[in-house]
C-alpha cells in the first residue's frame, strides 16, 4: 500500500506540474482529480486499517474528488 500511495502521489504532482508549466491545466485537470481521488482512497484504506477516525473524512474527500473528476470529463 505504501508503494502505491507514493507512486500515485508522484504521478499527481508530475501531471499537475506539467499542466502548470505548459498551460494546459484545463485539459489535464479531470485526470489529476481522478488520480487524486484514487490516491485518497488508498490513503483512506490505510487509515481505516489503523482504525483512525480521519479515515471517514478522507473517504469523503476521495468521493468528492472522483465525482468532480468524472463530471468534468
Amino acid at each position: 500500500m505504501k508503494i502505491l500511495r507514493i507512486t500515485s502521489a508522484i504521478v499527481v504532482v508530475a501531471l499537475s506540474s506539467y499542466g502548470l508549466i505548459t498551460g494546459t491545466t484545463g485539459i489535464i485537470l479531470p485526470y489529476v482529480l481522478l488520480l487524486m481521488g484514487l490516491m485518497l482512497l488508498v490513503v483512506g484504506g490505510t487509515e481505516f486499517q489503523k482504525r483512525k477516525p480521519t479515515a471517514f473524512t478522507i473517504f469523503l474527500a476521495a468521493g468528492f474528488s472522483l465525482f468532480v473528476g468524472i463530471y468534468t470529463l
